[in-house]
């Protein structure tokens, strides 16, 4: 944690504070915004989730970078950071999200851009995940135990994006915001509980208040029957550029690339020249020269 850097670094926030000065223009805007949008208010209203305020506040949350929602190298290094952060939040504090900022795509993209990247980022850590699904976790999305999983822990991954109008909670002046919760961190403050049902009427009411209309209809609890926890990840807007179903289908086969591609500093290859994403491949029978999987379809960031 704290290398030199900020790209693929995990950081606390007081090196982040240190070293704002000298990181790219977006990634300065993009935390002064989000620090804004948590410790500021919308209208006398206080951000929603005052969890995240007293992460905030205090010093607890860990903060990312990432140049790319595509390009293999960038994921690669999320990826192994994504496995620190996993080792390093239970000694950072008790609540401690992971807080990674992408680079702005050009232009204006719309809705259905931040959906296709944020799947895109989870299918990738999905198919290039160093440990196996956990057992007790389902593997299919339509159903109220499921949740993603990485490096053998459910996460809740918190998103927002620059689409939304009205939901300001879940608005990113910049660019996809995606916010890694482990799901042991909510430990003592789930829906079963009272404290947790007391923390839910809590957050919906401020909901509501901050962003001036009713909660989102898909807002819900793990677990809970009827209620979905991908729809959750990135709330959509427009029906029409959202997707009906989780494009994630996760497996239980492991591993799922080759075992190269699973070991840190995997993303060295390409900078080395190594490998390239046109070297196309990556499933787990091929050689170890071949790159990593890449969702098709998707340009550059």
């Amino acid at each position: 944690m704290n290398e030199p850097g900020t790209e693929g670094v995990l950081l606390d926030q007081e090196t982040l504070h240190d070293r704002l000065d000298d990181v790219p223009a977006w990634l300065r805007e993009h935390y002064r915004t989000f620090r804004e949008s948590i410790l500021g208010e919308r209208d006398g209203s206080p951000f929603p989730c005052y969890f995240g305020i007293q992460a905030e506040r205090e010093g607890e949350l860990l903060y990312a970078a990432c140049e790319s929602t595509t390009d293999p190298a960038a994921l690669l290094r999320l990826r192994d950071l994504l496995v620190e952060y996993l080792d390093a939040y239970p000694d950072h504090a008790e609540r401690a999200p992971l807080a990674v900022f992408f680079r702005p795509p050009d232009g204006d993209p719309g809705e259905a851009h931040y959906h296709e990247r944020l799947w895109h980022v989870l299918a990738f850590l999905h198919v290039h995940d160093p440990e196996p699904w956990p057992d007790e976790i389902p593997i299919d999305p339509d159903t109220p135990r499921w949740e993603f999983c990485f490096g053998g822990e459910p996460l809740f991954p918190t998103s927002r994006a620059p689409f939304y109008d009205e939901r300001k909670s879940r608005y990113s002046a910049v660019s996809l915001e995606i916010t890694f919760q482990p799901r042991a961190v909510f430990k003592g403050v789930t829906a079963d509980t009272e404290t947790g049902q007391q923390a839910r009427e809590t957050i919906r009411d401020r909901m509501a208040a901050y962003d001036g209309v009713c909660p989102h209809a898909d807002l819900g609890d793990w677990g809970a029957e009827g209620d979905r926890e991908w729809r959750q990840y990135l709330f959509r807007e427009d029906d029409a550029e959202s997707p009906d179903a989780c494009p994630l289908r996760p497996t239980r086969e492991h591993p799922k690339v080759s075992e190269a591609w699973l070991e840190p500093g995997a993303w060295r290859r390409f900078a080395d020249g190594g490998a390239s994403p046109a070297d196309g491949g990556g499933d787990r029978d091929t050689a170890e020269g071949d790159a990593p999987v890449v969702t098709s379809g998707l340009g550059d960031d």
